[in-house]
């Protein structure tokens, strides 16, 4: 089973984070933020993982530590569900249309971590959600997952509908390139031979 359990506490968050990466799309979402409890609902359904996630942060401050304790806590479970990455497809892919907004996806499992982030969102707010955390939370996912997300922008106009398509993209790409591709019979997908 590829499975991890995570729990972080700091002075401003306390996590718990469940993830099943061969799951169904199910999801159970207390992140103490609404709007991100809506992105990370669909991106449990769009990856098919399966996620658990409770959050009591400083949102009494803001809602920065919060989307970004849980960006890391996200991103080390995934890494430690994902294990050695033997027999996974490892690159994943999409371009993905919602409405007037198109979003390009491409994600590496090179246990590099790297961000490169070209999505501008019009409005500083969606609802109570500051706009610019899209951004925190991926980079702190990606770094501590040890991965290279690229996220770009190829058309939109509505900031809601911008964030919602990079989480999904995210979430297909990533299921995509965490796959177990059956003729790769367990091989690391790398010359080197690790990932």
């Amino acid at each position: 089973m590829r499975n991890a359990e995570i729990e972080r506490k700091t002075a401003e968050t306390n996590i718990s984070l469940e993830l099943e990466l061969d799951g169904t799309g199910k999801s159970e979402i207390n992140s103490g933020v609404g709007f991100l409890d809506h992105m990370l609902t669909l991106f449990a359904k769009h990856s098919r993982f399966d996620l658990r996630l409770s959050c009591e942060g400083d949102t009494c401050v803001d809602d920065h530590h919060s989307v970004e304790d849980i960006g890391i806590a996200l991103g080390a479970a995934f890494k430690k569900a994902i294990g050695g990455k033997a027999g996974i497809r490892r690159y994943g892919s999409i371009i993905l249309p919602m409405d007037e907004t198109l979003i390009l996806c491409a994600v590496d499992i090179s246990g590099r971590g790297e961000l490169r982030f070209n999505v501008p969102i019009p409005a500083a707010k969606v609802g109570t959600f500051d706009t610019e955390l899209c951004e925190e939370f991926f980079k702190a996912f990606s770094r501590t997952a040890e991965l290279t997300l690229h996220l770009r922008e190829l058309d939109g106009s509505n900031s809601h509908h911008i964030i919602e398509a990079a989480f999904k993209a995210f979430a297909r790409a990533l299921g995509e390139a965490a796959e177990v591709d059956p003729r790769l019979m367990g091989e690391v997908p790398s010359t080197k031979g690790v990932l």
